[in-house]
């Protein structure tokens, strides 16, 4: 099964288009998951994979304690290596189709309230080359709502500062546009001018955001930075790069735009993954109707 595995691992790439995490946690489960056939279910050849062999995995990872999310990931995994195997003519149907996913809570994105995003970036005043390159990256990312994959591999090329506009390359390769405010334009110009170059120490990359070290920034560099910045703004929650990607839309979406509009900006290929953004302003506005008019949460009032 080890050859089945190794093409997929191209085909994630070449043809899925996914990001490296991704690929690294189905690949993980996949090898999990054909180490199992071939060990407990004696599957030498995809053809030989039955729907009760997938049933018979996953009740072994849900035995472990697995959680539902994580019990779902494994089960995601296992349907896009099925449909790979389809794709490629390794077997003539998907038994994947045949299996239930496992139920999942739904719980709503973590966002921060405008007040905790002024204090925020209310911190952001230092001026030097890292303090600058901290200010821009955490401004844009709460601005554009960019995934933090898009944020830390956007490239000089990408930037259409004359017109206000980025060219991002999200999920699966899909391209779109992506307009910036003019505070967004001022701080790139500054970084790319006079705080990039300092950064770099005379290295090249084409990335427009590095390390102190000159080298491409990472999702776990910046995770620190927004971490620390949070802690300095004296905000309780723990503030990771999706939540200011929540924040952005959920915000956009109190102020009235469109979710059409706001699906487009985060690079949503299905409004339902957008329109969970309705439920958290829903609860917001409930929460400001019983704490703002005299009549609301009196019914549990004695009489």
């Amino acid at each position: 099964m080890t050859k089945y595995l190794s093409e997929y691992k191209i085909y994630m790439t070449t043809v899925l288009g996914l990001e490296p995490n991704t690929r690294a946690g189905y690949e993980r489960d996949i090898a999990r998951y054909l180490a199992y056939l071939e060990k407990e279910r004696r599957r030498s050849f995809p053809e030989a994979i039955t729907a009760e062999d997938i049933r018979a995995f996953i009740a072994r990872e849900k035995r472990q304690r697995l959680s539902a999310k994580s019990l779902a990931r494994r089960l995601s995994s296992i349907r896009s290596f099925h449909r790979f195997l389809l794709t490629e003519k390794y077997v003539d149907r998907d038994v994947s189709k045949l299996i239930d996913g496992p139920k999942q809570e739904k719980r709503l994105p973590l966002f921060l309230t405008t007040d905790e995003v002024d204090r925020l970036l209310g911190v952001l005043n230092e001026d030097n080359p890292i303090e600058i390159r901290n200010k821009t990256m955490i401004e844009l990312a709460y601005d554009t709502g960019l995934r933090v994959s898009e944020l830390i591999n956007l490239k000089m090329a990408d930037l259409r500062l004359t017109v206000g506009l980025i060219q991002i390359l999200g999920k699966g390769n899909k391209e779109r546009v992506i307009p910036l405010s003019d505070i967004d334009i001022a701080n790139i110009e500054k970084y790319r001018d006079t705080a990039r170059p300092h950064l770099l120490k005379n290295r090249r990359t084409d990335h427009l955001f590095v390390t102190h070290r000159g080298t491409k920034m990472t999702r776990q560099n910046f995770n620190l930075i927004l971490d620390e910045k949070a802690k300095a703004a004296g905000i309780a929650k723990k503030v990771t790069p999706h939540m200011l990607r929540h924040s952005f839309a959920s915000h956009l979406l109190a102020k009235g735009m469109d979710l059409r509009f706001i699906q487009e900006l985060l690079g949503h290929q299905n409004i339902t993954t957008t329109e969970i953004y309705t439920h958290i302003t829903n609860l917001r506005l409930r929460a400001v109707y019983l704490d703002t008019h005299p009549r609301a949460g009196k019914g549990s009032e004695k009489k």
